[in-house]
């Protein structure tokens, strides 16, 4: 009830703040506060979410620091600290409403706030005030030291302006002190002056600066020149140069006309400071950059080599000043500023040439200055080194090394952890937003970055290095994923070395060429970086992963290095496809032939084979697909699952390679399998008819085997036997030989994927396989299509000549019970056929004269690309030419 009556009060209270209804119109009233009150008791309204409020907190903490408002920052997190000891069911919604109620905090928000929620002590002592400092120290009624004097020509002590500070308005004396007092005179600048030679010495000082305000015109308004002093002239100039404001030089380090030398030519004076203010502006680009705000870690360490140097130079100006007073005292020695020109020389040389690089950078409007500033400085000191400017080589030096170790990190980072730095931009390697398959890590999870022009995104200098940095780190990325990356970290090969001018280029080598020293000292840099992770990970894709196994293996697959078990498979094949059998492009009865073939020399749970579908439609019906090795044999594929790590080295474009070579040996042995049928039922003919037939077709039989035995020949022994010996060269398949010199430069993953790919490359290429000898290759399968044509045309005969008994046969039957009877004449090109209407004769001579015409276009077409191109595929093409030549004369 408490509650109730409560609530009613509030709502009583709300109804006449916002309604405005007067307490006689009750019936209004007490409508209007029934629905107030249902609508309280109804509402969907949710309490206020406490953690996000926690998060936008944070969040207006984080701003602070970000805003450069630290300490406001920590007040508020000393608060929120203290808050939560005084946490109530209510706290979340005040804080956001506060939250709610806040207008740009971060801009509008004052520290100096705070104090007025501080309760003052009831006992703390009375704050320190001028008055009473002024009051103590005794000079409280010394009001004329505050004043400011004109040192202008013609002004006097009496034209001193009266300005009071703030301090002597608060320490005025009051009517009461002033008459209890004695009077006490006030004090002027006279006063302040050293005595006994005050007076003097003011109207000295007075008289050496009043030259800067003397009037640029005589009498009678004609213009004339200020004379100046040499002593004058050298301080406007070393202060000048010291980029301070002067009189005789403007903002742009260009003198003003008005001054002149006294006792000098014009030309003279405007030779002389014309000097200076070539100085001046060559150091003008160094104090912007002293003075800019850079973002970049690396422009910033730059920013703090140049201000380093303009300090050093800045102390010999004012060593220079210093002997310049004492050679006022001393009028035996003389100061003149041509020596001081000379004598500056050696300083300002190193500058210029820094001045000259921040120069070049910022008139390139598109280069990016962090990469540039890196090159030019590179370029700077050889070019320095070669020109015998010691103070610049090592100015220049020390610069560049202590920007490149900021440069250094993130490769650092990359070539020991695989990481990169997030939203580094200076960089030259980024990683793919996507997460790729374990066997694309190496290739597509990381890419170098290229200019639009298709440069490296790096220094210049770096790029014989790069290759190496972008290696190591995606091999520790490899090993990472492998889990042994834990055990190079704590095997590491060799210490970092120092990359410091000192020791790249110390002074007993000063004539050795800078780029040489770099190059020397950042391979080893490298060197001890690289080395341990490249050789860990190439051992084991050598003897955890066996990829020199899992090579041999595809080499018995695709290459048919094993002649015998390479022979029992295609056999298996050809017989489903004489047999008109579809066992042949059965996935399954070809992976069970497979396996049995290869099952004693590789893993055969690994092997698959399949038919490619895209291929399939080509094949065409079982009698079409026998009838021509274009048919079904490239639609066969095998699979050879293997380790992930070693698909890195064994691309899809390398398996690809391989199985073009696989299919093209398919092809050749199909035509030799056709062609070693037996020929004793057309001995035992013994027709003398036969006899003229009988001799050609031996011919004809003899020239095809010839052709496919040179083929086979060729592919074996010329291409794919020293290819994949080459291959297994280049790889240096023994690991211990990998691991034998920490000095030697091992091949890494990059080398090998590299070298797989050049083997691939190189064996397609010999083989014939290339874009380029695709006519040549058409022409070669022409010939093995003339086999099969042969052996049926000679079928024919046999059924012709035996009238059809005998001949009769039953086909292999598959697992589906496929079953097929009939001649082996009956079955011919295009399904369902009769007999050729043309007689043995006519079609052995027709098979004879296609031969001797395609053997001469591949001999000639082999002739002229070898000559035509300067791959090293040529030699190989030109041999295979002069064998097949060979065929011509027969």
């Amino acid at each position: 009830m408490a509650f109730l009556a409560q609530q009613g009060a509030l709502i009583d209270e709300l109804i006449e703040a916002v309604a405005g209804i007067p307490k006689t119109r009750r019936q209004q009233r007490a409508a209007l506060r029934d629905f107030v009150a249902r609508s309280l008791q109804g509402h969907t309204f949710t309490r206020t979410n406490q953690f996000e409020v926690q998060d936008r907190l944070r969040g207006l903490e984080e701003r602070f620091a970000v805003c450069g408002r630290e300490a406001l920052a920590e007040a508020l997190d000393q608060r929120l600290g203290s808050l939560q000891q005084h946490q109530t069911p209510t706290t979340p919604e005040v804080l956001h409403l506060l939250l709610e109620l806040a207008d740009r905090p971060a801009q509008h928000a004052k520290l100096s706030d705070l104090d007025a929620l501080v309760a003052p002590q009831e006992h703390a002592p009375p704050p320190l005030t001028w008055r009473e400092i002024a009051r103590e120290d005794g000079w409280k009624n010394e009001r004329d030291i505050w004043r400011f004097i004109d040192y202008a020509p013609g002004s006097s002590d009496e034209d001193g302006v009266d300005v009071e500070s703030h301090a002597s308005l608060e320490s005025r004396p009051s009517a009461s002190s002033s008459s209890s007092a004695p009077e006490i005179p006030p004090r002027t600048a006279q006063d302040a002056a050293v005595r006994p030679q005050g007076d003097a010495l003011l109207q000295k000082v007075r008289g050496s600066q009043s030259w800067r305000h003397a009037a640029a015109a005589d009498s009678e308004g004609r213009p004339r020149k200020i004379p100046i002093t040499t002593t004058q002239l050298l301080r406007e100039a070393l202060f000048m140069l010291a980029g301070l404001p002067t009189s005789l030089f403007d903002s742009a380090c260009d003198p003003i006309a008005k001054y002149q030398l006294r006792g000098v030519s014009w030309e003279v004076h405007r030779a002389l400071v014309t000097s200076f203010a070539e100085c001046g502006l060559k150091l003008a680009p160094l104090r912007v950059v002293a003075d800019a705000a850079e973002q970049s870690p690396l422009l910033q360490v730059f920013q703090d080599c140049v201000q380093r140097a303009l300090r050093s130079f800045d102390l010999e100006l004012s060593r220079i000043q210093a002997r310049l007073v004492h050679a006022r005292q001393d009028n035996a020695v003389v100061v003149t500023p041509i020596s001081v020109l000379e004598e500056l020389g050696p300083r300002l040389a190193p500058l210029e040439a820094l001045a000259d690089i921040v120069r070049h950078v910022r008139l390139e409007r598109n280069s990016h200055h962090t990469l540039r500033y890196l090159e030019l400085l590179y370029r700077a000191v050889g070019l320095a080194q070669l020109q015998g400017n010691r103070e610049t080589y090592r100015l220049l030096g020390t610069i560049f090394f202590d920007c490149f170790q900021v440069y250094l990190k993130p490769i650092r980072l990359w070539m020991e952890q695989g990481e990169l730095v997030p939203g580094d931009r200076s960089f030259f390697i980024a990683a793919s937003p996507t997460k790729l398959p374990l066997p694309q890590v190496w290739k597509g999870q990381f890419a170098l970055l290229r200019n639009p022009q298709g440069a490296l995104y790096a220094p210049r200098f770096l790029d014989p290095a790069i290759h190496r940095i972008f290696t190591a780190g995606k091999s520790i990325v490899v090993l990472k994923l492998m889990g042994r990356h834990e055990a190079v970290r704590k095997h590491k090969a060799t210490a970092e070395p120092a990359m410091d001018f000192a020791t790249v280029c110390p002074d007993e080598l000063e004539y050795a060429p800078f780029s040489e020293l770099f190059d020397g000292a950042f391979r080893a840099w490298i060197q001890s970086k690289h080395h341990t992770a490249a050789a860990t990970l190439r051992e084991l894709l050598f003897r955890s992963y066996g990829l020199s196994q899992n090579l041999d293996a595809l080499h018995r697959l695709y290459l048919m290095s094993d002649g015998a078990r390479s022979d029992a498979f295609a056999s298996a094949i050809f017989g489903h496809l004489d047999a008109r059998s579809p066992g042949w492009r059965d996935p399954f009865t070809l992976t069970e032939t497979a396996q049995e073939a290869f099952s004693a020399c590789l893993d055969a749970g690994r092997l698959s084979a399949a038919v490619d579908p895209r291929a399939l439609a080509d094949a065409g019906s079982p009698p079409d697909a026998r009838s021509s090795v274009r048919r079904a044999l490239p639609a066969i594929r095998l699979h050879y699952r293997l380790p992930w790590p070693v698909h890195i080295v064994v691309t899809d474009d390398a398996l690809r390679g391989y199985q073009a070579l696989f299919t093209f040996q398919l092809q050749v042995r199909r035509a030799l399998g056709v062609l070693r049928a037996p020929i004793l039922p057309l001995l035992r003919r013994g027709s003398p008819r036969a006899s003229p037939d009988l001799a050609l077709y031996c011919l004809v039989r003899t020239k095809l085997l010839w052709f496919c035995n040179t083929l086979l020949t060729y592919l074996t022994t010329l291409v794919l036997a020293p290819a994949a010996a080459r291959l297994h060269e280049d790889l240096g398949s023994a690991p211990a030989a990998a691991a034998a010199d920490d000095d030697d430069d091992d091949a890494d993953v990059d080398d090998m994927v590299a070298a797989h790919a050049a083997f691939v490359a190189r064996a397609t290429a010999e083989a014939c396989l290339g874009a380029r000898l695709q006519p040549v290759r058409e022409a070669m399968l022409d010939v093995l299509d003339l086999a099969i044509r042969l052996e049926d045309a000679q079928r024919d005969e046999l059924e012709r000549g035996g009238g059809g008994k005998g001949t009769e046969r039953r086909t292999m039957t598959d697992e589906e019970g496929y079953e097929e009877k009939g001649t082996a004449g009956e079955k011919m090109e295009g399904g369902e056929r009769g007999r050729s209407d043309k007689s043995p004769t006519a079609v052995l001579r027709e098979v004879h004269a296609e031969f001797e015409r395609l053997l001469k276009v591949v001999a000639a077409g082999l002739r002229g690309v070898a000559r035509a191109s300067k791959e090293e595929a040529a030699a190989k093409w030109d041999l295979l030419a002069e064998m097949l030549e060979a065929g011509i004369k027969m």
